[in-house]
């Protein structure tokens, strides 16, 4: 459903719970309103994306790519704060089957913005992952120094120190003549 036929319905539902409580039927009327207010609420948070965040905590990949295939259109049918969030949804979701090509997921999630800082720091550090496997410790090196920065609340300080142990073993691996890894 379109964002704005629910804004629409939300409207028409809280506008009859007060005219309810207006001619004397308070219990209907608030439940009406309340209902109106609950329809409301998917105004600015999409059911099919709450349900995507709860199955992909559950680890449950499939259920939370049903859950997203349901969004056909995002920009009608997304509140346009929750247009990063959707790229970040659909980009950890590719990660698990390709992780390569869910690089412009996360870009374009950051590209629309997110308002909290540690999922603009979970795609950046999803990001440095993608350029470490592509062998470019350049770029991944300042996706990590972004993703420690963006990371306000140290919910990904683990993470961010795993990766830069990996990064220091990609200093220690040189490829040689011939494609072969030595270590040294």
């Amino acid at each position: 459903m379109s964002n704005i036929v629910r804004l629409i319905v939300a409207c028409v539902i809280m506008g009859a719970g007060v005219t309810l409580c207006a001619f004397g039927f308070w219990g209907w009327g608030v439940t009406t309103f309340l209902l109106g207010g609950i329809v409301l609420l998917t105004f600015f948070f999409n059911e099919n994306m709450l349900l995507a965040q709860f199955y992909l905590r559950r680890e449950n990949s499939e259920k939370a790519e049903a859950a997203l295939a349901k969004i056909t259109n995002y920009e009608t049918q997304l509140y346009k704060s929750q247009h990063g969030y959707y790229n970040l949804l659909i980009g950890l979701i590719e990660s698990r089957k390709a992780p390569l090509k869910s690089e412009k997921y996360f870009k374009k999630s950051l590209q629309l913005g997110m308002g909290m800082s540690h999922n603009i720091a979970l795609a950046k550090l999803s990001l440095a992952g993608i350029a470490m496997a592509k062998r470019n410790k350049r770029e991944a090196e300042i996706y990590l120094k972004e993703a420690a920065k963006d990371d306000k609340n140290k919910l990904l300080a683990d993470q961010i120190k795993m990766m830069k142990g990996q990064m220091a073993q990609m200093d220690k691996q040189q490829v040689v003549r011939g494609g072969f890894r030595q270590k040294f």
